[in-house]
């Protein structure tokens, strides 16, 4: 740009910071500089114009800039009138340390007002003026051009920089317009511009930090909708397995009520046969006994005693053939094979179970519905 720094020297006999205090320097210039960047609002970088508003996190903002990030942060607040917002208010975050700041109905009206920085701010602008008001006029013009720093144009000298060529997009002077390069150019007061350009940045400072706000909350709820998930997940996992672990008590209930009947067949021809044992073990018994006394009747000599003997022996004998037809197990008696269990369609039952609504059925559900459970009923369909 042609356009460079041109400050002055001091004129002869004016005092400058570093004169001596009889010369009506500035006291204190350091101390008052830094004060003055204290009271500089970090939304529209001018001094704080009253009304000042204390945030929670205790940073300063010019009401009206604490209204404009507010109103960005919360597009609806105001056309909403007595509905839900407005009735409970917004949020926005600090512009200096991102804090969030919960506003209640009110608004930016509903902060505290800091008195104290408003009282320092009168304070300073009293000093200021009661300094120049006592300046020598010298020093007056001297402060004045350390306090402007005008810029000047390369091409003119002593031509302050004070219009903004439109069509070529950079600052210049007077001159250039008339007699130089820009005068087929379209320009504007520096001025104007200047305020304009101030204004849009000031602008899309509070449009970035509302939109640096809605990310933040974007992100905030993405967040929060992972750990539902999980929580979601984790509950589903615990519902599933008891589901589980209710079908395997049904399974394992009616397994006892199988067994049971199977133990009770088995111990009534346990005891059916055990007891035709016995039966045949008696008549067994009794069979050896009459063998035996047969026997001895065989070797008796005196045939008054054998025809005797013989005969009590023969009676049972044929006693003993009518009652040796005992009763016996029937074929197969044993056999327990039609206990047996066809669990072919139950596998497949089973094997076969799903949820009840259906994995994925919810991909279609509309996202934004924020009152719908996200977790499955879990249930058989077969």
């Amino acid at each position: 740009m042609n356009f460079a720094l041109g400050l002055k020297p001091p004129s002869a006999g004016s005092s400058g910071p570093g004169s001596s205090r009889g010369g009506g320097g500035r006291r204190g210039g350091p101390a008052m500089e830094n004060l003055e960047k204290q009271l500089i609002c970090p939304v529209c970088l001018e001094m704080f114009s009253k009304p000042v508003v204390i945030l929670p996190c205790q940073h300063n903002l010019c009401r009206k800039c604490a209204n404009d990030i507010f109103q960005s942060a919360n597009p609806l607040w105001q056309t909403r009138g007595s509905t839900s917002i407005a009735a409970s208010g917004g949020r926005f975050r600090c512009p200096s340390c991102r804090h969030e700041v919960a506003l209640d109905r009110h608004g930016v009206y509903g902060l505290q007002r800091n008195l104290l920085v408003e009282n320092i701010i009168d304070i300073y602008r009293q000093q200021e003026t009661s300094r120049l008001v006592n300046m020598k006029p010298e020093q007056h013009h001297h402060h004045h051009q350390q306090q402007q720093q005008k810029l000047t144009c390369e091409e003119h000298e002593e031509e302050k920089i004070n219009i903004y060529c439109l069509s070529c997009e950079t600052p210049t002077c007077s001159m250039c317009k008339v007699f130089g390069r820009h005068k087929d150019c379209d320009v504007e007061p520096l001025s104007s511009v200047y305020a304009r350009q101030k204004t849009e940045l000031s602008d899309g400072i509070a449009m970035l930090v509302a939109s640096n706000d809605h990310i933040q909350a974007v992100i905030c709820q993405m967040e929060e909708m992972c750990q539902a998930l999980k929580d979601n997940g984790e509950r589903q996992r615990e519902k599933l397995g008891d589901c589980f672990q209710t079908l395997a008590a049904i399974l394992e209930e009616r397994k006892q009520e199988l067994v049971a009947l199977i133990s009770r067949q088995q111990d009534d021809k346990l005891r059916h046969v055990r007891a035709l044992i016995r039966c045949h073990g008696d008549h067994l018994e009794a069979a050896v006994t009459l063998v035996e006394s047969a026997i001895q009747c065989m070797e008796e000599r005196h045939m008054p005693v054998f025809v005797q003997s013989a005969k009590d022996i023969l009676e049972k004998m044929t006693v003993m053939a009518r009652t040796s037809n005992i009763e016996r197990p029937s074929v197969s008696y044993e056999n327990m094979s039609h206990f047996g269990v066809d669990i072919e369609d139950v596998a497949d039952m089973l094997s076969n179970i799903d949820f009840c609504s259906g994995v994925g059925d919810d991909d279609d559900d509309d996202d934004d519905d924020e009152d719908s459970e996200s977790d499955l009923d879990v249930g058989f369909r077969y």
